[in-house]
């Protein structure tokens, strides 16, 4: 496949030895979106075309054990009252938080996965500001694994789009939801059909597509570990989130067994925060604990902050979580070098 995307736009030495190579011509704005006008059709495709460089690494640099990223609901609030527009998430996440890599929600640019212009132009924004674009976390867009054949045929189908937005973009995933409902036998069967034939999809882009442990079924590793066995392709994991291993209102799922389910299968995963004590440790769940599961995996890819905490603004949330982070990956460099 051809790319019109000039070399020196793909993001050069920032990334380390897994990066794109940058060419030694620096290149400008104005002749970025000349050169993706040009490659863009008039009619909407936006990767079939060859017009988008494929999506970027998922392992991270050599060096650190892993690299942080910043999911965008960590901003949900700001967001949601428009203080924040989402062309800006990857300025905000470089500039005010030191933070390279994001993890979109699509929630906040529903309209825009079929939209050349805007997707070109926030592909354009992270060029600028040297970020990388990881993944989209779609909602909102049909259960994969309803009962009705057909509801769950246009659930894949509305996916498809996001798959195709997240090629443009240069992201490796996008994660969607096991949702489905029956028997947690059924529903794992629903699921699977739902995900495998999505997955087929995304493999022509490149693309994954990943189950978070989400709430209900999702919530329980053993089931969710068991749905993507019986998925059973390369294109198919998990994004293990720290936090939601909530089953119903008053039964939860342990948090430790489940992402150590879940960590065979996982191409991304979520730091979910809340809330800190004085020492800065989050006081509903052991990071030092977690991140050994993750890194025991062999895992060295992004761990993305998700801070969903109301006790610290949106901003100290964020700081909290990336310095707890930083300071469990300094400790555990030796113990996992």
């Amino acid at each position: 496949m051809t790319n019109p995307i000039p070399p020196s736009w793909r993001f050069g030495p920032i990334l380390g030895p897994h990066s794109w190579h940058a060419s030694p011509r620096p290149i400008t704005r104005r002749s970025f979106l000349a050169g993706a006008a040009c490659a863009l059709p008039a009619a909407y495709s936006l990767t079939l075309q060859g017009c988008a460089p494929g999506p970027a690494p998922e392992s991270t640099e050599a060096g650190p054990l892993f690299s942080i990223s910043l999911a965008e609901w960590s901003l949900h609030r700001t967001l949601s009252s428009g203080a924040l527009d989402n062309l800006d998430f990857p300025r905000v996440a470089m500039e005010e938080y030191g933070i390279g890599g994001v993890e979109y929600v699509n929630s906040f640019f529903k309209d825009k996965a079929g939209d050349q212009a805007y997707l070109t132009e926030l592909r354009m924004r992270c060029s600028d500001h040297g970020v990388r674009s990881l993944l989209i976390m779609c909602d909102g867009e049909g259960a994969i694994g309803d009962p009705d054949p057909t509801a769950r045929s246009q659930a894949v189908e509305n996916h498809r789009r996001w798959i195709e937005a997240a090629r443009f973009l240069g992201c490796h995933s996008i994660r969607v939801n096991a949702q489905s409902s029956g028997t947690p036998e059924e529903q794992r069967e629903l699921a699977a059909d739902g995900l495998r034939r999505l997955s087929e999809f995304a493999a022509g882009f490149d693309v994954n597509i990943l189950v978070e442990n989400h709430g209900g079924l999702s919530s329980d590793g053993a089931w969710l570990s068991s749905v993507m066995n019986a998925v059973d392709h390369p294109r198919c994991g998990t994004l293990p989130d720290f936090g939601n291993f909530q089953l119903s209102e008053n039964e939860w799922y342990d948090r430790y067994q489940g992402v150590e389910e879940l960590m065979p299968f996982a191409k991304a995963v979520s730091a979910k925060s809340h809330v800190f004590d004085e020492a800065g440790n989050e006081r509903e769940m052991d990071f030092f604990r977690l991140l050994r599961i993750v890194l025991g995996s062999g895992y060295r890819g992004f761990v993305g902050i998700e801070y969903e905490g109301t006790e610290l603004s949106e901003p100290e949330g964020i700081r909290a979580t990336k310095a707890l982070l930083e300071r469990v990956r300094s400790a555990l460099e030796k113990e996992y070098a």
